[in-house]
């Protein structure tokens, strides 16, 4: 691949990745943008977050710590999940874009200055979009419902490229600097800073080992995180259920009082208990809606934090902490 970009004598670039299970993988990463980041890039850095593997995975970024300047590890205590270890690398990254790049290589470190050549056009984000998805059918609706879920916190025009690759300017974080609440969604804080996002089409490769680990469950979790957590469609929805609710016992109402006139007699018990049981599932939707926002309030009270980081290896260790 061709690199037409001009290096700047300042452009500098972070790359943050979120490492789990990928022992078998990680070196390979590293060693594709170790080719690719000195021709586009004066300074750059490459940020591995371990988030709470089961594998070797932080023996193998401690070993390519240890063997290249540019590679900084940092180890967390438990697995938090993959938009948590982002945060930790975005605020780790010292230099002025950050590119945020998952383990698998289904995203190919190449395609970097395609989306670095997007973001010169005046963006602050640029996300590198599939040219065609290759998910499962499970994966390809849970990654739907994910999408419609984000729509209610970023808008439909974000919502529809957004992706685990990305290009951003590093000072966006001060947007979200003191965020500090457990549940975390990248996207959505990268809104609070910009509206220009741009979009650079380019092709996604299979997995280079393994499988994925986000399963139709976690991915439904995610979804329902984001919209109790960064959006109030969720209560917007429970009132229009409780508006149509109301205008149907009004319904009701003129109904029964319409037929006891006409024909001196009313509905009985089958009639009465379906609207009960109408009203009773109202609002019980409504008390759940209410309840799920409870407990984002109640978590955010107990100040449960973000991540904990167990350890860091690397050259700049000690001007990062």
């Amino acid at each position: 691949m061709e690199f037409p970009l001009q290096v700047p004598e300042r452009r500098s670039i972070s790359v943050v990745t979120p490492v789990y299970n990928g022992e078998g993988s990680v070196a390979e990463l590293c060693q594709r943008l170790g080719d690719v980041l000195p021709r586009i890039a004066v300074q750059h850095e490459i940020i591995l977050v371990n988030d709470g593997s089961r594998d070797r995975s932080w023996g193998v970024i401690s070993e390519l710590s240890s063997r290249s300047q540019a590679v900084r590890g940092i180890n967390l205590m438990r697995n938090y999940g993959q938009h948590n270890a982002l945060l930790c690398g975005v605020r780790a990254a010292r230099y002025e874009l950050v590119v945020t790049i998952d383990d698998d290589l289904q995203h190919p470190p190449e395609e970097i200055p395609r989306l670095l050549a997007r973001l010169e056009e005046g963006f602050d984000v640029v996300y590198g979009a599939p040219e065609a998805e290759q998910n499962g059918l499970m994966r390809a609706l849970a990654s739907r419902i994910t999408r419609l879920a984000l729509r209610t916190a970023v808008g439909s025009e974000v919502a529809k490229n957004v992706s685990a690759f990305r290009i951003f300017r590093t000072q966006l974080r001060e947007a979200f600097a003191g965020y500090h609440a457990p549940f975390v969604s990248v996207d959505v804080l990268l809104t609070w800073a910009t509206s220009r996002f741009g979009v650079a089409v380019v092709p996604f490769q299979k997995r280079y080992c393994g499988s994925s680990n986000y399963t139709f469950i976690k991915l439904v979790r995610h979804a329902l995180d984001m919209m109790t957590g960064f959006s109030t469609a969720p209560l917007q929805l429970a009132s229009l259920i409780g508006f149509c609710c109301t205008l149907f016992g009004i319904g009701v109402l003129v109904y029964v009082v319409g037929r006891y006139f006409l024909e001196g007699s009313i509905p009985g018990f089958p009639f009465l208990a379906s609207i009960i049981a109408i009203f009773s599932g109202a609002q019980l939707f409504a008390l759940g809606v209410i309840g799920e926002y409870l407990a984002r309030m109640h978590f955010r009270t107990m100040n449960r934090p973000v991540y904990v980081v167990r350890s860091v290896t690397g050259y700049y260790t000690k001007d990062s902490q």
